[in-house]
């Protein structure tokens, strides 16, 4: 039986540092945040908001036994994204 579930948090102006993404590096602006959680990991995207194209968050996936674990890595990514710092997928 698969478990699953996602979050996204739309129009989060990211801080100075950004998101670093594998596909093209760090991204800056006016963002979106999608975590997808199933299979015990939460995989994290990002993408500027309104655009198609998602990305995927450095350090992403990241091992989630359970839904509420899975929220909050969501929740520590969009504050992430928000400081000034470079945003990476929350570790543990």
């Amino acid at each position: 039986m698969n478990t699953w579930a996602t979050w996204t948090t739309q129009g989060i102006l990211a801080g100075h540092g950004g998101v670093r993404t594998v596909e093209i590096g760090v991204i800056k602006g006016d963002l979106t945040v999608h975590t997808m959680w199933i299979d015990g990991e939460a995989r994290l995207t990002v993408q500027y908001s309104g655009a198609l194209d998602w990305f995927t968050v450095e350090g992403s996936p990241v091992a989630a036994a359970d839904e509420a674990s899975a929220r909050e890595v969501h929740q520590r990514l969009v504050e992430a994204v928000k400081s000034d710092g470079e945003a990476v997928a929350p570790q543990g």
